[in-house]
């Protein structure tokens, strides 16, 4: 039983161009990235980009890094490149890595790595308690509900479930877009029918739902903070800065 880690990393973004590269008190974002992750419970872990930059950047802090399509429209199509290299066939469960969390938490990781090795979930993903009002609303917060065996039963853009009758202490949940898939489910993956609910919501993960497939969703309290912009750089560089945190 192998877990591989793969943080799929592309130079060229519409909000962010050159994200992985950004420099984070002098070193590139993606080496943060990969040097947290390196300390989860897995396998292994590499970088899968179609930038010679990008891959130059992981070798040079002794990183391992693969080369993949330049076509690939997601970082799971990309992932699915790297499970059907030779080199990489014999792993069992992949996790993805986002490549634009410089503070990526290694209790999320192994969170999905442990419950793969316990009881073999096909895909399993993380969510975490809203805390401020304002996020149940906001459709840019994906908010997700689970049955009593933390099975989702529906991710969404809107507040669910819709609250007819007050039930008190009752939480709301945020996704957290980290995914855990066995490598046969992401073989699979391209055989499946696009989805209805996956394209009103823009939700890939509904279409796994609407394809009879499972997903496991178990809660985090890590503190996510991605970078999308400058501006969530530079944030990300204060809280850095501020808590003096240091990559090792």
């Amino acid at each position: 039983m192998k877990i591989l880690g793969v943080i799929p990393a592309r130079f060229f973004s519409t909000r962010f161009e050159g994200k992985p590269l950004k420099d984070i008190n002098g070193n590139p974002m993606i080496e943060w990235v990969y040097k947290r992750a390196k300390n989860a419970n897995i396998d292994e872990l590499i970088v899968a980009t179609d930038d010679k930059r990008i891959f130059e950047a992981v070798k040079k802090f002794g990183g391992k890094v693969v080369m993949t399509s330049s076509d690939h429209k997601n970082g799971t199509s990309r992932i699915i490149e790297v499970i059907n290299k030779e080199k990489y066939k014999d792993f069992d469960f992949v996790i993805n890595i986002q490549g634009d969390e410089p503070l990526i938490d290694i209790k999320s990781i192994n969170i999905l790595a442990d419950n793969y090795r316990s009881q073999k979930s096909e895909i399993i993903t993380l969510k975490q308690e809203i805390i401020e009002e304002s996020d149940i609303l906001n459709p840019n917060v994906v908010k997700v509900i689970t049955d009593f065996y933390d099975n989702a039963i529906y991710f969404s853009r809107l507040p669910i479930p819709f609250e007819r009758e007050k039930i008190q202490n009752f939480k709301y949940y945020r996704h957290i877009g980290i995914y855990g898939y066995t490598t046969k489910f992401l073989n699979e993956l391209s055989n499946l029918k696009d989805g209805i609910l996956q394209r009103m919501e823009s939700l890939e993960q509904l279409k796994f739902m609407e394809n009879g497939y499972k997903i496991k969703v178990l809660e985090t309290d890590s503190k996510v903070i991605g970078v999308d912009t400058k501006e969530d750089l530079e944030e990300v560089i204060k809280f850095i800065c501020k808590n003096g945190i240091i990559l090792e």
